[in-house]
């Protein structure tokens, strides 16, 4: 059995390997300074006294931490990485000519970026195997274990600005127009707890149908759009207020920001 080991075990971190618990196919190792979270992630994973008695073990060093942290933690973790070790960091901005450098190119390495959904077991991964020491067995690995607790997708590093505008991102778009509905909802007459419930229904309930039907989501916007109907009055009003325009415009200065970030 493999061995995964998760250096910072907080939101990010402890999401990940919650998730993975179900599965029993990794043996799950950990490390984290602050002592509470020790001791509250103890029931799923062999908790050790340091970083570097983790990178000595595993097979998969996950480094879950701060960007901010990266260079410090990873060169203090270098003299202990083996050339079998892989390792993957989900640090957003971190590129991965840094991650090689500051691991003393000893071991391939594999950037991943992550979205808040992971916190509740459906993020949306995206997965850098540009490395060139990476060998089919890693990546196979690493497909697996992220597609057991989400959708994992494999990008060049090129895209993962792409990526960050539109999906790292993307949850607080949703958010945004989740809160537009509410709002109208309270306005028209509903509690605001009333709206509320009603919003996450229709976001959830819609996305299952999107995943169910396998469908255009131009065809799936046709199968509520009436002639004449309450809905096409709805959906010209979007349109007059250039609505797809916005997200697009969103999904695109985000994307700009990410790359200026990690310039």
């Amino acid at each position: 059995m493999k061995k995964l080991g998760i250096i910072g075990l907080g939101n990010m971190g402890g999401a990940i390997a919650q998730g993975l618990v179900p599965s029993k196919t990794l043996e799950i190792l950990g490390f984290d300074p602050a002592l509470a979270t020790q001791t509250k992630m103890a029931h799923i994973m062999t908790v050790l006294p340091s970083g570097q008695d983790v990178a000595q073990q595993a097979d998969i060093l996950l480094l879950a931490i701060k960007p901010q942290l990266m260079r410090q933690v990873l060169t203090s973790l270098a003299p202990h990485l083996r050339p079998e070790t892989c390792l993957v960091s989900i640090a957003a901005g971190i590129t991965l000519k840094q991650l090689v450098e500051w691991s003393g190119q000893i071991c391939p390495v594999v950037r991943i970026m992550p979205n808040t959904p992971a916190l509740v077991g459906q993020g949306v991964y995206a997965l850098c195997f540009d490395h060139e020491l990476l060998t089919e067995a890693h990546k196979e690995s690493i497909l697996q274990i992220f597609t057991s607790i989400g959708q994992a997708h494999v990008l060049p590093e090129s895209l993962f600005d792409a990526y960050t505008g539109l999906i790292g991102c993307g949850p607080a778009y949703v958010f945004a127009f989740m809160e537009g509905l509410i709002d109208a909802g309270v306005t028209l007459g509903l509690t605001r707890d009333q709206a509320t419930q009603m919003v996450k229904g229709l976001i959830l309930g819609s996305a299952h149908m999107a995943e169910a039907k396998d469908a255009h989501p131009t065809l799936l916007k046709e199968m509520v759009t009436s002639p004449g109907g309450a809905t096409i009055t709805g959906l010209n009003t979007l349109d007059e207020h250039r609505f797809k325009f916005a997200i697009s415009q969103a999904v695109h200065t985000a994307a700009q920001k990410s790359k200026k970030l990690g310039d």
